[in-house]
């Protein structure tokens, strides 16, 4: 694991105005690798599988703290919603399930899973397939499940899995960062892909500086109650305006977290972790009485902890009704297109 003083150093040089001096030879090869494989399936040497329902997949070509999961959630609710039978993929990332694909529900552990498999299974009910195979994982949720359209929480860069539709994440207040490649910036793939994706989604608000299409749909995270992990309980958020708190996030950008329970009107003593970080018990008692916050991905890595006073909060992404009629007509035309029924 990623040690946090260590994460947060990169976050910040990623998300800084210079890209890491010593890493720039590495993003460089990572880029003639990139390009090297992208030609692979544009002339044939390696190819793509179509499937016999429509894909969706949402990702993200920054690395983390881009929304992509709670897309991923409202997507698929608002399909289900319009009589459609939706299916998500995901890859399961630090699962050590010795067996792949994986299906995925509410009890499955984040240990043997990943914490974002488990977080979609509980968040929508749906069905769910885990593997770092998404054609496979495909294939099995076909083969095990009715469904009619599949959504696939990340793998832009998985070109083997054929798409029907693209979104594209991006970070309203970080954008690119530096705008270089991995490991010298959060880009795992060149700014010019924005243009590729059918649809771009922007968390927060629209990014300075960038060129983005006309009407780009903006997402806002709506987090108003909070979660007791000891018992299930539900209660407003703004019960604990004016409390001192702690707050631990292991997540892509744990400051958008903190920043979230500042405005709810706390005083938030925050511990950043690195995104995926494994917790102990030990990792989440302070010595003291304040109550401790974490977001709903931390709180799947806590089953089975004896806690006595943590909390975590939900964030729905929620949009003007403008922007998800237009984000929903795109979909469903493309759905229309390949014959799916909603």
């Amino acid at each position: 694991m990623t040690r946090p003083g260590l994460h947060q150093w990169l976050m910040r040089r990623w998300y800084g105005p210079r890209p890491i001096r010593l890493l720039v030879p590495f993003s460089w090869l990572f880029i003639l690798l990139s390009v090297v494989r992208r030609l692979g399936y544009r002339y044939g040497i390696l190819r793509s599988v179509r499937l016999p329902v429509p894909v969706i997949v949402i990702g993200n070509i920054a690395v983390g703290g881009t929304g992509k999961t709670p897309l991923v959630v409202w997507l698929s609710q608002a399909l289900q919603a319009r009589g459609y039978r939706p299916g998500i993929v995901t890859r399961g990332y630090g699962g050590k399930s010795k067996h792949w694909p994986l299906p995925v529900t509410a009890t499955t552990t984040a240990a043997l899973a990943g914490d974002e498999a488990v977080l979609l299974a509980r968040a929508t009910g749906l069905p769910v397939m885990a593997g770092p195979d998404r054609v496979a994982a495909v294939r099995q949720l076909l083969h095990d499940q009715s469904v009619d359209v599949i959504v696939s929480d990340d793998g832009l860069q998985h070109y083997r899995l054929g798409r029907d539709l693209r979104i594209l994440t991006l970070d309203g207040e970080r954008g690119c960062g530096n705008g270089w490649r991995l490991p010298a910036g959060p880009l795992r793939e060149s700014a010019a892909a924005i243009k590729q994706a059918d649809i771009v989604v922007c968390k927060s608000r629209l990014p300075a500086g960038m060129d983005l299409p006309p009407h780009t749909p903006v997402m806002h995270m709506n987090m108003t109650e909070t979660v007791r992990l000891r018992d299930g309980m539900r209660v407003p958020l703004a019960n604990f305006r004016g409390r001192s708190v702690h707050s631990i996030a292991g997540i892509g950008h744990p400051e958008q977290f903190f920043a979230a329970l500042a405005a709810a009107g706390m005083q938030v003593e925050p511990h950043p972790l690195p995104d995926h970080a494994v917790l102990t018990r030990g990792d989440l008692l302070f010595g003291d009485q304040r109550p401790v916050f974490m977001t709903e991905k931390d709180a799947v890595r806590c089953a089975g902890l004896d806690l006595p006073d943590h909390w975590y909060v939900p964030a729905h992404a929620e949009f003007s009704r403008a922007h998800a009629a237009g984000i929903m007509r795109a979909v469903e035309e493309c759905l229309a297109g390949r014959g799916a029924a909603g």
